[in-house]
């Protein structure tokens, strides 16, 4: 007689959890016209339309905002065009989708070191070694361009004005 409240106060927690975890959906896919758009954006990079690329891809990210090979494709196309902030920006965005993404965290960290941000790297490098504990090739790419650091930022030439001659 005892035990009867706590068995049915088991049963009903056992009841409240399956029922929870029954009426999850699953992640539903990505849709189609985004995966279409995003093949395109990749046709038309590897052509050599970085423009073409660049409206395909963001019609994708556009149309499903969960295209991550979208985003990475975006920031792979800011990279070549020299634009880390854009590449910082479009792979943090794919970090939020998949925070686990080698290819995203190496990619970032590459950026960032562009940028000068040579700590940020260095995290984004420690967090790909915990990732992948045999060692992978976003981690030796991304530790190569912490090593080589941020490219030099050219000098502005200053022209000194001529002092004015004295009397």
């Amino acid at each position: 007689m005892r035990s009867l409240p706590l068995a049915l106060a088991g049963a009903l927690a056992l009841l409240s959890v399956s029922t929870s975890l029954a009426g999850q959906k699953p992640a539903a896919p990505i849709d189609q016209r985004s995966l279409q758009l995003l093949a395109e954006g990749r046709a038309a990079r590897a052509a050599g339309n970085l423009d073409g690329a660049t409206d395909a891809l963001e019609s994708a990210v556009a149309v499903d905002p969960r295209n991550r090979a979208a985003y990475i494709q975006l920031a792979q196309i800011a990279e070549g065009r020299a634009l880390p902030g854009k590449a910082i920006r479009m792979y943090r965005e794919a970090l939020q989708l998949e925070p686990n993404d080698l290819v995203a965290l190496a990619g970032q960290g590459e950026a960032l070191v562009s940028r000068g941000a040579v700590t940020q790297a260095r995290a984004n490098l420690t967090r790909l070694r915990t990732l992948c504990k045999q060692g992978c090739p976003e981690a030796t790419a991304l530790a190569a361009a912490i090593v080589k650091g941020p490219p030099p930022v050219a000098a502005a030439q200053t022209v000194v004005p001529p002092a004015p001659a004295r009397e």
